[in-house]
């Protein structure tokens, strides 16, 4: 069974996702939907006295809810209550809100565009380039991003292949990232200062550019090296890590300041003035 995790965006907010492809069924997390709802300002606990109320009512759905690893605040993957399109309208109906049927025609055209996207891949790529614009990203952005995606892919592809658990993922893209930016994931996050958002979705060009040229270079150096231990892969990340941060020092040689930047993507989308750079 293959399952892919992937953001969906509902009027301008993150929804989060999980494809079956054996099922050829999709997951929305609901703690995200209920937070697209409610506007409650703690989402998890609103879904916590809900869900207890439900299961006390005897609601069948919520006892047939499933439990899967999604990207949480931190970064890592948690596991998190996630319902089926079918079981999500059911839940909707429990929630009083003026977005419900709104929601519910989104969810609907989410799976039917699935469908279309399994008879031709490309329109995947269009959807995610549709997305991206109509949140403001400029078409240099969103060209780095699809490159940043593709090349993400080949690393875990790699990884696969290497024997590298799912799980260590996050791991090992700390050491990458650590190594040519000097920072940690969830560190780099807090620098922006985000917490759910996606990281990457906050880069700038130059930082999207040097973190792909990482991943890319890990990717390469692991086909050639052939780790086998999680100590060699990390090993391996380093020293894809590296190689950004040779390019990133010579870079900043050149314009005398950091490109390690705390703006995030509300800075340059709308237009602002990105906030200073951290010395180098």
């Amino acid at each position: 069974m293959t399952k892919k995790n992937q953001i969906q965006i509902f009027n301008d907010t993150k929804v989060r996702t999980v494809w079956d492809s054996d099922k050829e069924e999709w997951y929305f997390s609901v703690v995200d939907v209920v937070a697209v709802l409610t506007d409650s300002a703690n989402p998890n606990t609103y879904w916590k006295v809900l869900k207890n109320r439900l299961k006390k009512e005897g609601n069948e759905t919520v006892t047939n809810c499933n439990r899967l690893k999604l990207p949480a605040a931190d970064g890592k993957m948690r596991l998190t209550d996630v319902a089926t399109t079918e079981q999500m309208f059911r839940l909707i109906q429990s929630i009083p809100s003026p977005k419900a049927e709104p929601f519910k025609q989104w969810m609907a055209q989410v799976a039917a565009t699935r469908i279309d996207q399994m008879q031709d891949p490309e329109l995947s790529i269009e959807q995610a380039v549709s997305d991206y614009r109509r949140l403001g990203y400029s078409e240099e952005w969103i060209n780095q991003r699809l490159r940043g995606i593709e090349v993400r892919k080949m690393l875990t592809d790699e990884w696969r292949r290497g024997g590298v658990d799912d799980r260590h993922y996050g791991f090992l893209t700390d050491f990458i990232t650590q190594q040519w930016s000097g920072m940690k994931t969830r560190q780099y996050k807090d620098y922006k200062g985000l917490t759910k958002e996606s990281l990457r979705d906050n880069m700038t060009n130059i930082e999207l550019a040097l973190n792909t040229l990482a991943e890319a270079s890990t990717t390469e150096i692991s086909r050639q090296q052939n780790p086998e231990t999680l100590n060699e892969h990390i090993k391996v990340a380093k020293s894809g890590g590296n190689v950004a941060k040779v390019a990133r020092t010579e870079l900043e040689s050149k314009l005398g300041r950091s490109v390690i930047t705390p703006a995030k993507a509300s800075d340059y989308i709308t237009g602002q003035e990105p906030p200073k750079e951290i010395e180098s």
